[in-house]
């Protein structure tokens, strides 16, 4: 059968009718061409169920929809598990377990053990060297997911649940150690250009894509109970300041902010400065306290909620 043979052939325009002309004798379908015109109209994009209709839902003018519908989703399933509280934790993606950092390191030493030291071997070192020193973040994120897990998810509690970005380093890390410790955690994943996948730790029932990042970041921060930033780039810095300026602002509730690496935050934000500026008030340093461990961050916790868990 050919192409032409397949595709439903439309009906031929009706001709003009001239002004005062009589009007045309009626015309019976034939049976062929009655299953023609009905074959055309159930064809048609127009004739399409609207919410099965995906070429519609992607139109600019449907973007309201999209977004109420990336709101609904989520919620849905975080209530159908009983999900009360959660605490979020943010950090790089970049960042690596300590072994697959080592290992990276001693392949490029022995990949070039015998080339020199050209500036591309430096920069290579160099960067491979930071990693692992940074892994050591990637160990505390696991040990905080697993410890926060362990003492409130007992006993079929879901109270300061493990939500992270659901992707690689930081996150990955977090989500493991509640995978560790049996418990539940969340991946809020987001479409990226390269393609960011969920890492494999995240309860298969919690783990949702975002199209857009505000709904993302309105789902990380409403059943939040405390935030923890552990070092980071562009993406950490935007969900950490956000929730900075809300609190601040008294938009919403106050919580336990935690940042996990003195070192690092002292050198990425100069708050001190900021301060000397008036560019934010002192107590604004308040809002938020450095740590270096996972008991710490544990400790401080306890002691913004008096070691009592918010109902």
């Amino acid at each position: 059968m050919s192409e032409s043979e397949k595709t439903p052939k439309p009906a031929p325009p009706a001709p003009p009718v001239a002004p005062g002309a009589p009007p045309a004798p009626p015309h019976d379908l034939s049976d062929e061409e009655r299953a023609r015109l009905l074959a055309a109209i159930q064809a048609s994009p127009s004739y399409k169920i609207a919410f099965e209709d995906v070429e519609f839902l992607y139109d600019d003018d449907l973007r309201p929809v999209r977004l109420q519908l990336e709101l609904l989703k989520p919620e849905k399933y975080l209530q159908k598990h009983e999900i009360r509280s959660t605490i979020v934790v943010f950090g790089s993606a970049r960042l690596r377990p300590a072994a697959e950092a080592r290992r990276r390191l001693e392949e490029i030493q022995a990949q070039f053990a015998t080339g020199g030291e050209t500036p591309q071997f430096e920069a290579a070192l160099a960067h491979a060297q930071r990693q692992v020193e940074y892994s050591r973040y990637y160990e505390e994120a696991r040990r905080f997911g697993q410890l926060l897990s362990q003492r409130f998810q007992a006993a079929h509690r879901r109270d300061f649940v493990v939500v992270t970005g659901g992707g690689p380093g930081i996150m990955e890390a977090a989500n493991r150690g509640a995978f560790d410790a049996g418990a539940r955690s969340i991946g809020f994943n987001i479409t990226l250009p390269h393609e960011q996948a969920p890492n494999p730790y995240i309860s298969p029932d919690l783990c949702f894509q975002f199209h857009y990042f505000a709904l993302r970041k309105m789902h990380f921060l409403m059943r939040a109970k405390g935030l923890v930033a552990f070092p980071g780039g562009y993406g950490t810095f935007d969900e950490l300041f956000e929730a900075l300026t809300l609190i601040q602002t008294k938009t919403i509730a106050p919580m336990p902010v935690v940042l996990v690496g003195r070192g690092y935050w002292s050198r990425a934000v100069n708050f001190d400065f900021l301060v000397a500026e008036g560019m934010i008030a002192p107590d604004d340093t308040g809002i938020f306290r450095m740590v270096e461990t996972a008991e710490e961050i544990m400790a401080a916790i306890d002691e913004f909620y008096g070691g009592a868990t918010p109902r």
